[in-house]
């Protein structure tokens, strides 16, 4: 047998170890009793270092430089190469800090759950604390093996290739034009009245609407499920992908909404290439690309005039509603399309989140690197939310600092994804509606069109691509944020 032969059942052996730990994951965020934490947390760790130990067995170091002797196909060779770089990226780290970090996380993740609802600083604090000086200590670790600075090591377990100097170049010019737009959108729609929906939205019906826009957007149920969570997600692998979502009887918007934004990554998961299931090679290219997939869903389709009213006929045939304009295409038009300054990122709507988001790339990128101690976030979250949204959040931690669920497991580097999403998620729906009648596809609900492109372009390439082959490989260009600027303006202005 091949070294190359060698190295993809190795992997494939530890990606089924990795579906069990997925799903352990999903099951612990949705199905869980609380009393079941400790135990949980012990069992998942040990199955951490289990795959630890898999990802930087001697031997395989030997096996990576035979492959790259042997005659390998192109696709081979990408396969190699990402097999190579997360092995790279596990052999780094000692075990006793992944179990430490594993355990750390569990413990301030499943605290955290009560913690924020009861605006509990100082309780979070404390675990966290020992979180943030794990992250530190691993992006250390990694900025070494990588020649980089702290933050550009952890940014690249999410994004490779991209680096902090891009993210502060792309950042800049977005806050030069977002809160001049905003303001501008803003003012516009002071003029435009609409019905805010009230009363009560059984989460019966909530769940049932959900499964039909899910069957609309064509996802497999033979090969996934919608479940309930603290905080929305996306889990599982892609033979069995869990979506979750949060339900309030008082509003469906924003429950409907996360199950389309995380129907798009169910779907990549989903349509990723079969042949290369259980290699790196096959799996999502990075957590920008997976964004750009459940934001292409959620806002490039979900908003779309054509897809509101697809949801406004299917919540009429599910709600009972005193005021029949409520649930009219024109009411439902202008609340999915409504911008307004706020605290919450998830509830953030298109054109201000890239401020919540911008707000905690900048946090977090001097947390890592050593310039802010982790005391010092509650006070700098204010600042910037002040600075770029307006709004105040002094002392008020739940609908601050504390309000995500990232930072609870050092899951540092992850939040320039979201919008490097949005910006990606444009580009594509720039390049496809040159080739494919997008609006036409949504009127008919018929949405083969679209989903056929996308599976031609993205989902079918896995990692085979670097992020600028695949991006160029789609649109003709590598990320430009223009087409993200133009797609705001046009929405919201024009």
């Amino acid at each position: 047998m091949s070294s190359y032969n060698k190295l993809t059942e190795h992997f494939k052996k530890i990606s089924h170890f990795n579906h069990l730990s997925a799903i352990c994951g999903w099951d612990a965020a949705s199905m869980m009793p609380a009393g079941g934490n400790q135990a949980r947390s012990e069992a998942m760790a040990e199955l951490s270092v289990h795959i630890h130990k898999l990802m930087t067995e001697s031997q395989l170091g030997e096996l990576f430089d035979e492959a790259r002797d042997e005659s390998l196909s192109s696709q081979e060779s990408a396969s190699l190469r990402e097999m190579q770089r997360q092995w790279q990226q596990a052999n780094v780290l000692p075990e006793s800090l992944v179990q430490a970090k594993s355990l750390a996380g569990s413990k301030c993740e499943h605290a955290w759950r009560s913690q924020r609802g009861e605006n509990d600083w100082t309780g979070f604090e404390k675990n966290w604390a020992e979180v943030v000086k794990l992250s530190q200590e691993e992006a250390q670790i990694r900025a070494q093996s990588l020649g980089t600075t702290p933050y550009d090591a952890m940014l690249d377990l999410y994004e490779p290739g991209t680096t902090t100097e891009s993210l502060n170049k792309t950042f800049a010019d977005v806050k030069q034009w977002l809160p001049g737009l905003i303001e501008d959108v803003i003012e516009k729609q002071k003029a435009e009245s609409y019905i805010t929906p009230t009363g009560k939205f059984p989460v019966s019906e909530q769940k049932a609407l959900g499964l039909e826009v899910m069957n609309l957007l064509q996802f497999d149920f033979n090969h996934g499920r919608l479940d309930e969570s603290v905080h929305p997600f996306c889990g599982g692998v892609p033979t069995d992908v869990r979506l979750t979502t949060r339900y309030n009887e008082d509003e469906f918007g924003q429950s409907l909404m996360g199950i389309v934004h995380e129907t798009g990554h169910a779907c990549y998961e989903q349509g990723l290439p079969k042949e290369l299931a259980g290699l790196p090679s096959g799996e999502a290219r990075s957590m920008g690309i997976h964004e750009s997939q459940s934001l292409f869903f959620e806002m490039q389709v979900g908003r779309s005039d054509e897809f509101i009213k697809h949801l406004a006929n299917q919540a009429n045939s599910h709600f009972n509603v005193e005021d029949p304009r409520v649930l009219s295409l024109e009411n439902f038009h202008k609340l999915y399309t409504r911008v307004e300054k706020g605290f919450i990122r998830v509830d953030a709507d298109e054109l201000t989140y890239p401020a919540h988001v911008i707000l905690r790339y900048e946090i977090e990128r001097d947390l890592i690197n050593g310039v802010i101690k982790h005391t010092d976030v509650p006070e700098l979250w204010d600042q910037k939310m002040q600075a770029y949204l307006g709004l105040t959040t002094k002392d008020n931690y739940t609908n601050g600092c504390m309000q995500d669920i990232h930072w609870t497991d050092g899951a540092f580097g992850y939040f320039p994804s979201y919008t490097l999403g949005a910006m990606y998620a444009a580009q594509f729906m720039a390049a496809m509606k040159t080739t494919v009648d997008v609006d036409g596809a949504i009127r008919n609900g018929d949405l083969s069109p679209i989903f056929t492109w996308l599976r031609d372009n993205i989902w079918s390439k896995g990692s085979l691509l670097t992020t600028d082959e695949l991006v160029k490989q789609a649109t003709g260009d590598v990320l430009n944020p223009s087409f993200f600027k133009d797609h705001l303006e046009n929405r919201y202005l024009k």
